[in-house]
């Protein structure tokens, strides 16, 4: 058992403290969430999470177990959030086609992505020990990490519409042999009985159309974040932090993601820029605060490049 339990139990006891309150208090009832409602949520969770980096710049060494300097141990959660954080924001824009594929409703909407979350969250965690085992006991995977991390980068670069295909995916054509589907949505309900037959429900194809996107893009952001830290208590904070966000984010930019064209070109250069940190560690050591602002600067050029010259037709 790690020195620092007592600290991954309180947090993880925050964090099931908050889903209890989203889903027995806020969302009780299913509702269509509205814009002034996602921007509200969003600027909690970004307020909890800047609140989460003030603690760790004053008791961060204590937090993760071993001597560290606070301020260093701050950056790397800051810097592991909003790499998590903007890299989800393409992942949004998919859940997006996802929704409209499936013509899910508005008020399920949120439900989707609060299970969704509930799946991350434990995959995030199989990532990360997996991750961070590798790297300490194998120093040479932090090349197959970088060049995982420049691949996707100039694919994503090159990629200039995303298609929604749930016949092709794998999970997706093993769920409907092992299950019959409901031709309609059957209210929150995932799985409905009829009979002595167990159906699953679109809502139950949607969600899992939502996990497994989810752990592909596990696949580019795990690594990107161990690109700037390899403090697992940081690591997983800031996945987590990011990943609570989410929800409330898509909502909040569900009606302005298209808007943001350039962000995908933003986000493939942070990823080609993390690659090269990570395949260039052995012989070029690029501060936590170089890294951070290169992120940050490059989401905001990509924004602001959006609203200046916006997408034609």
């Amino acid at each position: 058992m790690p020195s620092n339990w007592i600290f991954w139990l309180v947090f993880n006891l925050f964090v099931l403290a908050m889903l209890a309150l989203d889903l027995g208090l806020f969302h009780r009832e299913k509702h269509v969430v509205r814009l002034r409602e996602a921007i509200a949520w969003t600027a909690v969770w970004i307020t909890l999470a800047a609140c989460f980096a003030l603690l760790i710049f004053f008791f961060g060494h204590t937090m993760v177990g071993h001597a560290r300097p606070n301020s260093a141990l701050s950056l790397e959660f800051v810097a592991g959030y909003l790499i998590e954080l903007s890299l989800s924001v393409d992942n949004l824009f998919v859940f997006l086609l996802i929704f409209g594929y499936f013509r899910v409703p508005a008020d399920l909407q949120h439900k989707v992505l609060f299970w969704g979350v509930i799946g991350a969250l434990v995959m995030r965690v199989a990532f990360i020990a997996a991750g961070i085992a590798l790297l300490n006991r194998f120093h040479w995977f932090i090349y197959i990490f970088g060049a995982i991390l420049i691949y996707s980068g100039i694919k994503l670069l090159r990629q200039e519409d995303t298609d929604i295909r749930p016949e092709a995916n794998p999970v997706l054509r093993l769920f409907r042999k092992l299950f019959r589907v409901t031709e309609s949505y059957e209210g929150g309900q995932f799985f409905v009985r009829r009979g002595m037959l167990r159906y699953a429900t679109p809502l139950a194809v949607v969600l899992l159309m939502v996990e497994t996107t989810d752990l592909l893009f596990a696949t580019d952001s795990i690594p990107a974040v161990l690109a700037v830290t390899r403090e697992p208590f940081i690591v997983y904070t800031s996945n987590v932090f990011a990943i609570l966000g989410l929800r409330s984010l898509y909502f909040a930019l569900a009606g302005m993601i298209e808007k943001f064209h350039f962000l995908h070109y933003g986000l493939s250069i942070i990823l080609i820029f993390i690659g090269l940190k990570m395949l260039a560690s052995s012989y070029v050591e690029i501060s936590i605060g170089v890294a951070l602002g290169v992120v940050a600067g490059v989401l905001v050029v990509s924004v602001v490049l959006s609203v200046i010259f916006p997408k034609g037709k």
